[in-house]
């Protein structure tokens, strides 16, 4: 089975759920001939150098990634032809025989959204899950310390970011995967997310309304950290397209390391 026959396999699947294969959309082949024979698969939330030395060295020659390869959302190379870490990454990929695809754009569009369900279980939120509201979990009475003290821990995250008072009570919490966070309004006590500017967003939102006396906070993952595990989800629906073929997550992994 080449990695064009399975990607074909994949659209057929989304078709059937409604899901029309996007004209313009940054899930294609980023590296390597469609038309390559597939030994097995991969699945990450970034193809990064190290998940693709990993991937080869397992066997899995096709690689399916949530995030780019080469550093920018379209993966536009024209600019990288000379840098000494892209042509050793490409290199890498051809003596290695690997295909690279990017799931981006159509695996956010699954429902539920597989990018939110990974961490979600991850969290060991989805029992939780309000049956209503969409990505809004609540949980049982704690405080934003012990949640981000909780969420760092199950998610094996070192360098999250948390905003508000550390010992507001927590219950209702909005969960978002990659760039950007929920939006906070007054039905939620914290948004969990990827990554988020400082100022126009949430972060500033929450320093005002705790200079009003209001009780919002946000805990920052990490773009990698919120969307990893989605990949792992991503690896679950896959397998039964695929029958054929093993099917592997392989995490990044956390790209931080604490300050001290």
């Amino acid at each position: 089975m080449t990695a064009q026959e399975i990607v074909t396999r994949i659209q057929k699947k989304l078709q059937t759920l409604g899901i029309v294969w996007r004209t313009q959309t940054v899930d294609t082949f980023k590296a390597g001939a469609p038309e390559t024979d597939v030994k097995s698969i991969a699945t990450t939330g970034m193809a990064t150098f190290d998940v693709l030395r990993r991937a080869a060295a397992a066997g899995r020659n096709f690689v399916i990634t949530h995030e780019p390869t080469f550093y920018n959302h379209q993966d536009q190379t024209a600019d990288l032809e000379k840098d000494p870490t892209y042509q050793a990454k490409q290199q890498f990929i051809k003596q290695n025989n690997l295909i690279i695809f990017r799931f981006h754009d159509h695996a956010h569009a699954l429902q539920p959204d597989p990018l939110v369900a990974g961490s979600a279980r991850m969290l060991g939120w989805t029992k939780y899950a309000s049956p209503a509201e969409p990505r809004i979990y609540v949980l049982p009475t704690t405080t934003l310390r012990e949640l981000a003290v909780d969420v760092a821990a199950k998610l094996k995250g070192k360098a999250i970011r948390v905003a508000g008072d550390p010992d507001m009570k927590v219950r209702r919490v909005a969960l978002g995967p990659g760039y950007g966070v929920p939006s906070l309004t007054s039905s939620i006590d914290v948004a969990v997310g990827g990554e988020a500017a400082e100022s126009g967003g949430n972060v500033e939102y929450i320093l005002d309304a705790a200079a009003e006396g209001q009780k919002r906070g946000v805990i920052l993952l990490g773009h990698m950290m919120s969307e990893d595990w989605g990949m792992k989800e991503v690896a679950d629906w896959l397998r039964p397209l695929v029958p054929e073929l093993t099917v592997e997550w392989i995490p990044a992994g956390e790209p931080f390391v604490p300050s001290r």
